[in-house]
C-alpha cells in the first residue's frame, strides 16, 4: 500500500465520509479498506480531529507550524546565551555572585553587628530609669 500524506481538510472529509459509512451499516473493516488507510491511523485521527470543521484543523495545523518555529527560535536564543556565558568566563570577567551578609555590610561600614545593642536603643527609644 503507497503512503501517502493527508491535509487536515481530506482527514476530515475521510472521517465524515467513515462516520456516514459507519452509520449505513457498514462495519470498521469495510470502511477501514474503503478510505485506504489502517485502524490504528483511523483511530489517531479521531482523537485529533474529531468533531472539527475544516477551518478549525487547518488553524490547528498552522498554529503547530508557528509553535514548532517559536521552539526553534527559543533553542537559538538560549544557545546564544550559552555561547555568550561561555566567552565571558573565557574573557576572565567577574560573574555576578550572591549578596553580601548583613553581618558583612556592617563590618565593611563600621556599625557594630546585628543583635549587639538592645532592640529599644536601636529603633531610638532612651530607657530611663524611674524617678
Amino acid at each position: 500500500m503507497q503512503r501517502t500524506r493527508h491535509t487536515p481538510e481530506q482527514v476530515i472529509n475521510k472521517l465524515r465520509e467513515a462516520e456516514t459509512m459507519l452509520a449505513g451499516g457498514r462495519t470498521v473493516a469495510q470502511v477501514l479498506q474503503h478510505l485506504g488507510v489502517s485502524e490504528a491511523t483511523f483511530n489517531r485521527w479521531r482523537n485529533q480531529y474529531g468533531g472539527m470543521k475544516s477551518e478549525e484543523a487547518r488553524r490547528l495545523k498552522e498554529l503547530e507550524i508557528e509553535n514548532a518555529r517559536l521552539k526553534r527560535l527559543v533553542a537559538e536564543k538560549e544557545l546564544d546565551i550559552a555561547i555568550l556565558r561561555e566567552a565571558n568566563d573565557y574573557l576572565g570577567k567577574p560573574q555576578a555572585g550572591p549578596a553580601p551578609n548583613r553581618s558583612d555590610a556592617a563590618s565593611i561600614r563600621g556599625a557594630p553587628a546585628r543583635g549587639s545593642r538592645p532592640p529599644s536603643a536601636a529603633r531610638g527609644i532612651v530607657r530611663r530609669s524611674g524617678t
